[in-house]
């Protein structure tokens, strides 16, 4: 069974279906503006050296968050087993 979850605690790799938001004001905008809304799948594609920032692939583009901002977005991880590979596909 999966859990809700923030958007932070994926790892490279993983994807997720956005459930909500939990931010207010001008970062909940920005979140919308990307994309960022019920049912949109997301995928972890990479992590700075230090950890924070990551990039996640957010409906074709790839866009990088804060931790802090993205665990204001809640997600329901995906079983790896059901996850195609959205970041990898076309490439070896």
């Amino acid at each position: 069974m999966n859990r809700e979850t923030g958007l932070s605690s994926l790892l490279p790799g993983e994807t997720g279906l956005v459930q909500g938001l939990w931010a207010n004001g001008p970062m909940r905008r920005r979140l919308q503006d990307v994309g960022l809304i019920p049912g949109t799948r997301v995928e972890c594609v990479g992590r700075s050296p230090l950890g924070d920032p990551r990039a996640y692939l957010i409906r074709g583009t790839v866009i990088a968050l804060r931790d802090r901002d993205a665990q204001s977005v809640r997600i329901r991880p995906e079983p790896a087993a059901a996850e195609g590979g959205l970041w990898t596909e076309g490439r070896p």
